[in-house]
C-alpha cells in the first residue's frame, strides 16, 4: 500500500505520515456519499446550512494550536501568518453564513403571468440552486484559506453542495487535521455523512475529477496541473464546471510623481509585497515598472534584498523550478541581475533575488512567473512605454499604479488599459493582502483565471449554483423564497427590486 509523505521545507527532513494514498473505489465510495448527502443538503433550509457554516467555524478555532503547529512543520511559514489565515479563514466561514441568511445570493425573480407587449405571458419564478458534489484541489501556499476549509470549500457548502477535498501534498497533516475538525464539527451539528470527504494522492484526485457524481471542480495551483484537470473534465461524458486560478504576474507600476514623493516608503512596501510568505503568494508583484530617474528607490530595494535572510520555499519542486525560471529570464530574456538568490544552509531556502531589464526589452521571454522571491524591474523613459511593454506582460490577478493626484489625467489612458487585463487594480498600495468582503474580487482574465467569477468574497458562491426557473408552478412546490407570501429575501417582482422585510 502506498503511504503519503510529508516533508518539512526548513529542514527537508521527509516523514511518512501513514495515510494510505486513496484507490479508485475508495474515492467512487466517497463521490457516491457526497453524491446522498446532497440529496439531503438541497431540502435543508438557508438558516440551518449558515449554522453548520458557523459549527465549522467554531471546529476549526477549537483546534488552531495544533492546526498552526502542523502547518508551519508542513509548510515552513511563520506562526503569525499562519494565525492570520486561520483566522481569516474562520471569518471566511461566518461571512458566508451571514450571506446566506441574507439571501440576496438567489437573485430570485417573480414574474406573474400576465398581459405583456407580446401577448399572454406565463407565470415564471427563476432562482439559484446548488450545483451538485464539488471537488476542491487546495493549494500549497495557503494551508487553510485556500485549501481544505478554504474559500472554494465555505463557497460551495453555503451554496448548498457538499464538498470533496483533495489534499495537496505539501501538507497532508494540516489537510487531515483541518478536515477532522470540520467533519466532526459538521456530524456533531447534524450534517449528514458524506457532507464533507477528502482525497489524497494525485491518482486520487484524477479520479475524483472523473468521477461523474461531481458536478464541479474548483482548483489553485499551477497552469500546468489546470490544463491536465481541465483534460479530465473534456473527456468525461459529461463535461463540468472547473474554476481555476492558475497564474499570475501583476504588474506593477510606479509613476515619476510617486517616486519624487515618496521613494523610501514605495521601496519598503514593495520590498515587503514581493517577499512576504517568501514570494509565494498568487498576487505577488512580479515585475515592477519604474522610471529611468528611480536610481535611489532600486538601490533600497538591492539593499533589503542583499542584506535578507532566506527564507523557507514550500517544496522542493517550487525551489527547483524557480531555479529554472529564473535562469531562463536571465538567459532568454537578457534581464541583468541585480542581487542574486542564495540558497540557506538547510531545507528549501531561498533569499530573495532582483534582476532588471529595460522596458524597451519587455518581451514574453521576461514575463513568466516565478513562484518566489524574485521580481524584476523594467526601468522606463515615459508611460507610453509602459503601455507599450505591458502587451508582452500576461493579464493577470491585480495591477497596480502609485501615483500622484497631479498625475491623473495623464495616467487615466493607462488606468483603462490596466482595467483590461487585470481582476484588480490597486492604487497606492499593493495587491498582497487579498481582503476577504462583499465586494472583493479574486479572479482575472486567462491564465490568471478561467473564469469571470471570485474565489474570494461572498459572490464566490456563486461558481457553485445554476439558475432554475419554475413556470405555472403550483405554490406548495415552489421553493419558500419563491412564494408571493414570503418577504425574507431580496427579490426582483413583476420587474420591480423589493427588499427583505424583517420579521415583527
Amino acid at each position: 500500500m502506498t503511504t503519503i509523505t510529508t516533508t518539512d521545507p526548513r529542514t527537508a527532513a521527509t516523514t511518512d505520515t501513514g495515510i494510505p494514498a486513496t484507490g479508485d473505489a475508495e474515492v467512487a465510495a466517497i463521490a457516491t456519499a457526497a453524491a446522498e448527502a446532497f440529496a439531503e443538503l438541497r431540502r435543508h433550509p438557508r438558516e440551518w446550512r449558515a449554522g453548520l457554516l458557523r459549527a465549522l467555524a467554531d471546529g476549526l478555532e477549537a483546534r488552531r494550536a495544533d492546526l498552526v503547529a502542523t502547518a508551519q512543520s508542513e509548510t515552513g511559514l511563520p506562526e503569525p501568518r499562519l494565525g492570520g489565515e486561520l483566522t481569516r479563514t474562520v471569518f471566511q466561514l461566518r461571512l458566508f453564513a451571514e450571506a446566506v441568511v441574507e439571501g440576496g445570493y438567489l437573485e430570485a425573480v417573480i414574474d406573474h403571468a400576465g398581459d405583456t407587449p407580446m401577448g399572454p405571458g406565463p407565470d415564471v419564478r427563476r432562482m439559484l440552486v446548488p450545483i451538485g458534489p464539488v471537488a476542491v484541489f487546495g493549494s500549497s501556499n495557503f494551508p487553510f484559506a485556500f485549501s481544505v476549509p478554504g474559500g472554494d470549500t465555505a463557497s460551495a457548502l453555503a451554496a448548498g453542495n457538499p464538498v470533496v477535498v483533495k489534499a495537496h501534498g505539501s501538507h497532508p497533516l494540516t489537510s487531515r487535521l483541518a478536515f477532522d475538525a470540520m467533519n466532526d464539527a459538521a456530524l456533531a451539528y447534524g450534517a449528514p455523512a458524506g457532507t464533507l470527504g477528502i482525497v489524497y494522492g494525485q491518482a486520487g484526485g484524477a479520479a475524483l475529477v472523473a468521477d461523474p457524481r461531481i458536478a464541479a471542480v474548483g482548483f489553485t495551483g499551477s497552469l500546468a496541473t489546470g490544463r491536465i484537470l481541465l483534460d479530465i473534465i473534456e473527456r468525461r461524458e459529461r463535461p463540468v464546471p472547473f474554476y481555476g486560478e492558475l497564474s499570475s504576474l501583476n504588474p506593477l507600476i510606479v509613476t515619476t510623481g510617486a517616486v519624487d514623493a515618496r521613494a523610501d516608503a514605495i521601496a519598503e512596501g514593495l520590498f515587503t509585497s514581493f517577499t512576504a510568505s517568501a514570494g509565494q503568494l498568487c498576487t505577488k508583484p512580479g515585475i515592477a515598472f519604474l522610471p529611468s530617474g528611480a536610481d535611489a528607490l532600486v538601490a533600497d530595494l538591492v539593499e533589503r534584498a542583499t542584506a535578507a535572510a532566506p527564507q523557507p520555499l514550500l517544496n522542493e519542486r517550487i525551489l527547483r523550478a524557480f531555479g529554472e525560471i529564473r535562469g531562463r529570464l536571465v538567459a532568454e530574456g537578457r534581464a541583468r541581475v541585480l542581487v542574486e538568490p542564495h540558497a540557506g544552509a538547510d531545507g528549501f531556502t531561498l533569499s530573495p533575488g532582483i534582476l532588471e531589464v529595460d522596458a524597451a526589452d519587455v518581451t514574453e521571454a521576461v514575463t513568466e512567473e516565478a513562484f518566489g522571491p524574485l521580481i524584476v524591474i523594467a526601468r522606463y523613459g515615459s508611460l507610453d512605454e509602459v503601455r507599450s511593454a505591458l502587451r508582452a506582460v500576461p493579464d493577470s490577478l491585480t495591477a497596480t499604479l502609485h501615483s500622484e493626484a497631479s498625475e491623473q489625467e495623464s495616467i487615466a489612458p493607462l488606468v483603462e488599459e490596466l482595467q483590461e487585463v487585470s481582476g484588480r487594480v490597486v492604487f497606492d498600495g499593493y495587491p498582497t493582502g487579498v481582503r476577504v468582503s462583499w465586494g472583493q474580487h479574486h479572479g482575472g482574465p486567462w491564465p490568471a483565471t478561467n473564469t469571470a467569477h471570485t474565489s474570494v468574497g461572498v459572490t464566490a458562491i456563486r461558481r457553485f449554483l445554476r439558475p432554475l426557473a419554475w413556470q405555472d408552478a403550483p405554490e406548495a412546490l415552489l421553493p419558500v423564497e419563491l412564494r408571493d407570501t414570503f418577504s425574507g429575501v431580496p427579490r426582483r417582482v413583476d420587474g420591480v427590486l423589493t427588499l427583505a422585510t424583517l420579521a415583527p
